[in-house]
């Protein structure tokens, strides 16, 4: 995973190496043309929905490329946070927590 790319960059490089033009894969998720292409621009975020029907269209991880899109949302949430990094560790640390709890009941 490539992380000093974007999902969009991502999205457009692999589209581009297979040929498919904007309209196509458009067409493909039933969006307008000019939402994909605000998407590969990181102008606009995809739903969750559209990033694993991305993934198979242009034939990328779909576990790959939805943790470039979560960790995309995290960040930009906390970017401009003091504590961010702090809040995140601490964050992670709930979340192990409660799965093992979850998984223990």
């Amino acid at each position: 995973m490539k992380i000093d790319k974007s999902t969009g960059e991502i999205l457009r490089e692999k589209r581009e190496e297979k040929g498919l033009l904007l309209r196509q894969v458009a067409a493909k998720l039933d969006i307008d043309t000019a939402i994909l292409s605000k998407i590969e621009r990181s102008e606009r975020k995809a739903s969750k929905e559209q990033i694993i029907k991305l993934a198979k269209i242009l034939d990328l991880k779909e576990e790959n490329l939805l943790i470039q899109y979560l960790s995309e949302k995290i960040l930009y949430e906390i970017k401009d946070e003091e504590l961010g990094s702090k809040a995140l560790k601490v964050a992670e640390k709930k979340m192990k927590y409660i799965r093992k709890n979850k998984s223990g009941n």
